[in-house]
């Protein structure tokens, strides 16, 4: 907890493996032994602030795609039955067949959504569980309700750490253990009811009525504000020595004596007081439900006036172990300790959705790139295994993203349709306005203004597609980050949902525009190159997409590069004709290889089509010689298989961009 700018967030990202290697001093242990941010990203899940879901999924649907993702290894029913578990758990059984819903689509609340994001990543039981300011845009009684249905979660088995902005009394209550930052720095470390104590010894006194975790935050904002800064606060915390008064007007009201300074050590004086993790143990068992620890901060953090402390000294260095206290244990709950169960770890006989405990670093095997510490090795007798990075297999994978594509799409038609619209509505002016062309110049002129225009209408067409992919993104990296499934599964399954409904849309404008005016080449290859123009051009949008962080600089991008392939197609100036320095330019633009390879498909021949100035028969050939194209039937596929390769090499991009520049951390 603490005021704006704190570090709340920063503290909590650091724990959670999602800042980037080299941006953040420290380290994070399990249990005395340092982890990898990838080792602790694979037992936990992490909330964000913003929720990241598919508008027109229903919230059982939402649940059960995770479900799918996330427990790969049982059955269906057995699926099924966990997310109806799941959904009881979390109060949402009144909204289960309830869209999602966005601004234009109604759908639950703010906090069943907040609800449905935090049942998305705790489906698989995680063992540590990372929230960011889960009530935040809530309402009191909505944000009550998610942290109730958190504390729960704590219940029954996952270690529960989150940041909380300013939470309600009643909210207070719920919280088992309390870390108060301020600018970076620690003012405050230990259970909820130690605050009052705390303000005491620091001179203070709550005044009666008033809450004492939101006085405490009152006067760090004081202090904030003086010129003596929030340091003295941090000093009282790491020491026990008791801040100066604000003002000469400000009297002590301690009662007991000052707590001695405790010495730090070398290390924590060559670290300083702004290190964020590593060091000192801090067992994290939120709500008694678990029993692993994780250890943050080189120095002293803990309030040296904690109800429940035990402390130890040698050579002049004072350590602490804080435990936390459970809170609120329900009367209506028999609890059982398992024979084998660890100090702190609690089940409970209910109908909570059961999740595995916080492990000790001896239950897994792992692999020594797990640990960062040299001397720290894998221990060899483990009996359990942390098991494959994911849960499902890459087709299984890619037929579960490809049901979920076709469900949205099936929900949200608008983008299908709106295509197929302008390529029907086009394709009918296009066959009324070159209809039958005549057998001369002029003839000639309007094959060629047909097909340049039919390429740029297919690369336009898919412009569209630059929002609908930076809104899904969002979606990507928050279930992408956690392992739920590969950056090739994803890139191969919005490839194949796509191409059926490419294929029609190249089919309908084929079948319009191919007889009505008369075309002369193969129906086949016509209707291949349409076909592979559109997936093309939609793998080269999808690319921008994933490139650009706003869908305004997508559309820029888009619209920049496509008047520069249209430039450099040959329609303009020929290949031949191009300035060498800028012959790269008509290799490069997709629009050269489809509008060269339509030509040559209606050209390559010695067909009548006209008649020049000089009263000589034009054939086919005679076009393409002078417009400096092949001639060779060879060169006609090649053009096909060149703009499939541009097609692989952008979705291949793509892949590259998802799997290493899309990364849910902070730099």
């Amino acid at each position: 907890m603490g005021p704006s700018g704190a570090g709340k967030s920063t503290f909590l990202d650091g724990l959670a493996g999602r800042i980037a290697s080299g941006s953040l001093m420290g380290r994070v242990s399990l249990d005395g032994m340092e982890m990898s941010p990838s080792f602790i990203k694979r037992i936990s899940a992490y909330i964000m602030q913003d929720d990241r879901l598919f508008p027109m999924l229903t919230v059982y649907e939402t649940l059960m795609f995770a479900a799918d993702f996330r427990l790969g290894s049982i059955s269906v029913s057995d699926k099924r039955q966990r997310v109806e578990k799941l959904i009881e758990q979390l109060g949402l059984s009144t909204t289960r067949n309830t869209y999602i819903g966005d601004e234009g689509t109604r759908g639950v609340s703010g906090g069943e959504r907040r609800r449905v994001s935090i049942g998305v990543d705790i489906i698989h039981g995680p063992s540590l569980l990372f929230l960011d300011e889960p009530t935040s845009g809530l309402d009191s009684t909505s944000a009550h309700s998610v942290i109730e249905k958190v504390q729960d979660i704590a219940r029954s088995g996952s270690t529960v750490i989150l940041t909380i902005h300013q939470p309600s009394s009643r909210i207070q209550t719920l919280l088992d253990h309390l870390i108060i930052l301020a600018r970076g720095q620690l003012m405050f470390q230990g259970s909820p009811k130690d605050v009052t104590h705390h303000l005491g010894r620091m001179g203070r006194k709550v005044p009666k009525g008033e809450n004492s975790i939101e006085y405490l935050i009152d006067v760090i904002q004081e202090y904030d504000q003086s010129e003596l800064g929030v340091q003295a606060l941090a000093d009282f915390a790491l020491t026990g020595m008791k801040p100066p008064p604000i003002s000469d007007e400000e009297m002590s009201i301690s009662t007991v004596l000052p707590t001695p300074p405790v010495p730090r050590t070398s290390q924590d004086a060559h670290q300083g007081r702004g290190a964020i993790v590593g060091g000192k143990r801090l067992p994290l068992s939120a709500g008694g439900g678990a029993h692993g620890n994780i250890n943050a901060f080189d120095h002293s953090v803990r309030s040296p006036w904690g109800t429940s402390r035990s402390w130890s000294a040698s050579h002049s260095v004072v350590t602490e172990t804080l435990k936390f206290t459970p809170s609120r244990q329900r009367t209506d709950r028999k609890m059982h300790l398992p024979t084998n169960a660890s100090p702190g770890y609690y089940t409970y006989s209910n109908d909570i959705l059961q999740s595995t405990p916080t492990p000790h670093s001896s239950d897994y095997t792992v692999t020594s790139d797990d640990y960062r510490t040299p001397n720290v090795a894998p221990n060899t007798n483990a009996h359990n295994h942390l098991g494959p990075k994911f849960h499902n297999s890459f087709f299984t994978e890619t037929w579960v993203l490809m049901r979920r594509n076709f469900t949205n799409i099936r929900r949200t038609p608008e983008l299908f349709l709106s295509r197929q619209m302008v390529l029907t509505i086009m394709g009918f002016m296009m066959a009324t306005m070159f209809y039958n062309p005549k057998a001369n110049l002029q003839g000639i002129t309007d094959r060629l203004s047909f097909f340049i225009f039919t390429v740029c209408l297919f690369f336009f067409s898919s412009n569209d597609a630059v929002p609908a992919f930076i809104q899904e993104r969002y979606v990507f990296v928050r279930e992408s980050s956690h392992n739920a499934y590969r950056a090739s599964s994803y890139t191969i399954a919005g490839l194949v949902t796509y191409l059926p409904f490419l294929a029609v849309q190249a089919a309908t404008y084929a079948v319009i525009v191919y007889w009505a005016l008369g075309l002369q080449g193969s129906f086949p290859y016509f209707l291949l190159m349409l076909f592979i123009s559109l997936l093309s051009t939609n793998s080269f949008v999808v690319f921008v997409s994933s490139v650009v962080p706003t869908y305004i600089l997508g559309y820029a991008a888009v619209i920049a590069f496509t008047a520069l392939f249209f430039l450099f197609c040959g329609y303009f100036l020929n290949s031949n004709d191009i300035p060498p320095y800028w012959k790269w330019m008509n290799y490069v633009s997709t629009m050269t290889y489809p509008y060269e390879g339509l030509l040559m498909n209606e050209y390559q021949n010695n067909d009548f089509f006209g008649v020049d100035t000089t009263g000589q028969n034009i054939t086919g050939v005679d076009i393409l010689n002078g417009l400096h194209i092949k001639t060779e039937e060879s060169h006609k596929w090649m053009h096909v298989l060149i703009l499939l390769g541009w097609a692989v090499l952008y979705r291949v991009l793509f892949y590259f961009i998802l799997r290493f520049g899309s990364k849910n951390q902070r730099t």
